[in-house]
């Protein structure tokens, strides 16, 4: 089968399996002059079993990625056996940190007939099964030396590399957040304040806290025990002291 050929059955199969999957998903190609993206794609593939094996002895040459609103994504593979049709396997999130893997199996692919549509219903009751699991467990681990913040109170948490992190509990925050530097992790829903300029950093904490007041949210710093805090921060935000957070090696 021609290269072509071979690139049109794997954008059409994926364009079914998003049409017939559970929620609402999205396929896009990626093909063999991607280098750079397949490289990148290849390795955030969760798995350490079928299609780890596969991607063994046969490197990605193209792939069609499947997309869910929330940030979880899938990949399409070519199969390279006697078979027809193809491997499927997970993606992990791009910016969650290595220790928030640690302790998650890793919802291994699975293997899919040519046919679209029964592989659909496989997926949805298994490999879809599986990877919600493992999303769910390694975002609640990114949280991980973030103090959960309450509808009325947020809490601010230095991190190691000097930036300041929270996990707002509703919606109402996230304008003041963004609008004085803060950055949300699409993937966890954590904010951070990057610690490149502490002064910058120190005037973004003391114009946020009137603001959020303004909205019925208290605020409260929390400080890693070996971190001091820049004395320009505003004297409402307590500190609250946490333990050191241990790193992991990244598993998947």
């Amino acid at each position: 089968m021609h290269d072509h050929d071979t690139s049109e059955r794997l954008a059409s199969y994926a364009d079914v399996l998003a049409g017939e999957l559970p929620d609402s998903w999205t396929s896009s190609h990626l093909p063999a002059d991607a280098k750079d993206d397949l490289a990148e794609l290849a390795d955030r593939i969760w798995d350490l079993d079928l299609v780890a094996a596969s991607l063994a002895e046969h490197p990605l040459q193209q792939a069609a990625v499947l997309s869910r609103p929330d940030g979880a994504q899938l990949v399409l593979v070519d199969r390279h056996d006697e078979r027809d049709g193809f491997l499927i396997a997970a993606v992990a999130p791009r910016a969650l940190p290595d220790e928030a893997y640690r302790a998650v199996s890793e919802p291994n692919g699975i293997a899919l007939a040519d046919d679209p549509f029964l592989s659909a219903e496989q997926i949805a009751g298994d490999l879809l099964t599986r990877y919600d699991s493992a999303l769910a467990q390694v975002r609640h681990n990114a949280l991980g030396g973030i103090h959960p913040s309450q509808p009325d109170r947020i809490v601010l948490t230095w991190q190691p590399d000097g930036s300041i992190a929270t996990a707002p509990a509703d919606d109402r925050a996230d304008a003041v957040l963004t609008a004085h530097g803060f950055v949300q992790d699409p993937q966890s829903g954590i904010y951070r304040l990057s610690g490149d300029d502490t002064q910058a950093q120190a005037r973004a904490l003391r114009k946020i806290g009137p603001r959020l007041d303004a909205l019925g949210i208290g605020t409260a710093l929390q400080h890693p025990a070996s971190r001091t805090a820049p004395t320009a921060a505003p004297a409402s935000v307590p500190p609250v002291p946490a333990g050191p957070r241990t790193p992991a090696a990244r598993s998947r």
